[in-house]
């Protein structure tokens, strides 16, 4: 199947990279040194979702500037040997120009430049939850990446690992491409499932850029 578009938006962990072990590990060891009941915590959805909105799940708003620093030094600190990258992200960004494609994450900037970094990938437009009010769910984060890059957002297909990116994307009026990487296929609705990247090539041409998907 071949998809025309203006610019490619692709989440990060889960989709371009995977630190899902290191986001438990981290997570884990942050909810023991706050005294959270680890009943509590297990309820608690991880992936893909901005810090501060775990956070404020699991604490009382007075205790939250001090947990989030916290969370942000661990998983800094865990980043080095705690990042690979995903089949296929490498020869997929490789043939992309700079102004084609951006990363939209709901991590913090710095830990979200420190992973990429980390697997050697430098976009030149990155949204992370430092630039945004709402996070995915909401299509403010996809948006804001399309109006970075100039282009109309209706020609912009979003690449997404988690339920809630892809709802993000989809309400942007985004056309939305699934990666079976973290969910099961019957949670993930979308224009396109896939399995990974790899399952996905690029060709730019005039205006944009030509996708192959192989479902």
């Amino acid at each position: 199947m071949k998809i025309s578009a203006a610019a490619l938006l692709f989440d990060n962990d889960g989709t371009l990279v995977s630190s899902l072990d290191s986001v438990l590990r981290c997570w884990t060891r942050w909810a023991e040194e706050c005294g959270i009941a680890p009943e509590d915590f297990a309820r608690v959805e991880l992936h893909g979702r901005p810090a501060d909105d775990i956070i404020a799940e699991l604490l009382p708003a007075e205790r939250a500037p001090r947990a989030r620093a916290r969370i942000d030094e661990l998983e800094l600190e865990d980043v080095p040997g705690g990042v690979k990258l995903l089949p296929g992200t490498a020869e997929l960004l490789a043939g992309l120009p700079a102004g084609r494609w951006a990363v939209v994450t709901s991590a913090g900037r710095e830990l979200a430049e420190a992973r990429l970094a980390e697997v050697g990938i430098r976009p030149g437009t990155l949204i992370s939850a430092d630039d945004i009010t709402r996070g995915k769910p909401d299509p403010e984060p996809f948006l804001l990446a399309a109006e970075r890059l100039g282009v109309d957002p209706a020609r912009c297909v979003v690449f997404e690992d988690a339920p809630a990116g892809l709802a993000a994307g989809r309400a942007a009026g985004m056309r939305t491409v699934a990666l079976a990487t973290t969910a099961d296929r019957s949670e993930l609705v979308a224009d396109l499932v896939v399995e990974d990247l790899s399952a996905v090539s690029a060709q730019v041409v005039d205006g944009g850029v030509e996708i192959t998907a192989r479902v």
